[in-house]
């Protein structure tokens, strides 16, 4: 848990667990898919491990590039604001444009008056010309995304691995999945405060119903 904690410093419980599932369903069509195809013959299970693994990484390096190049478009949107608050000339406007680029719970609290020292303030800012660059916080939580897909490769790869009998490893590797899709909606669920036993059944059936779905559309 320790890990966990460390790692939300860059990125927020939901994006952790999120990119938790996606690698399990990842790894979960794979092991299925080898099952039906390869009815009860034996399946090989180093080489089911090493095409599982590959995926991921190479699913992992985008997720790590989409979650940097989102990082970088919200500072840019944060650029656009500042510039069109700056812009505008009337502070009323000014003012709902502030508004907007907020959290709706945060900004119905808000009193014009609290919008207003606001844009008094983003007025005595140096003028931006570009959006910050990208920080190391940046790059460390995109390296936490990619290996959140690619350790959750292992779990449920290696009973192929180890076990002999197809039907066995199988067996072992859904109970692992089920078991790491339940423990990732309870950590979700204490995050958010919500019931974290509800959060992990819901988890579970949401991951099995994704991993149904993509292997119904060819995935």
């Amino acid at each position: 848990m320790a890990a966990f904690h460390r790692l939300h410093r860059h990125l927020d419980p939901a994006s952790t667990m999120g990119e938790l599932i996606f690698g399990m369903i990842m790894v979960m069509t794979f092991t299925l898919g080898a099952r039906l195809l390869g009815a009860d013959e034996p399946t090989d299970g180093r080489e089911l491990m090493i095409a599982a693994l590959g995926c991921n990484v190479a699913w992992g390096i985008i997720d790590g590039l989409l979650y940097v190049m989102g990082c970088f478009a919200e500072r840019s949107r944060s650029l656009a604001v500042y510039q069109a608050v700056r812009g505008a000339m009337d502070p009323a406007h000014s003012r709902q444009l502030i508004a907007g680029a907020l959290p709706p719970v945060i900004a119905s609290v808000l009193q014009p008056a609290d919008l207003e020292r606001m844009r008094q303030r983003l007025l005595e800012l140096t003028k931006l010309r570009a959006p910050p660059g990208l920080t190391g916080s940046d790059w460390r939580g995109a390296l936490g995304v990619f290996l959140l897909v690619v350790l959750s490769t292992f779990p449920v790869a290696v009973p192929f691995l180890v076990l002999q009998n197809a039907t066995r490893a199988l067996r072992v590797s859904n109970a692992i999945a089920i078991a790491m899709l339940f423990v990732a909606g309870v950590a979700y669920g204490r995050s958010v405060g919500w019931r974290p036993w509800v959060v992990g059944v819901v988890m579970v059936a949401l991951g099995s119903a994704l991993v149904a779905l993509t292997m119904a559309l060819g995935g």
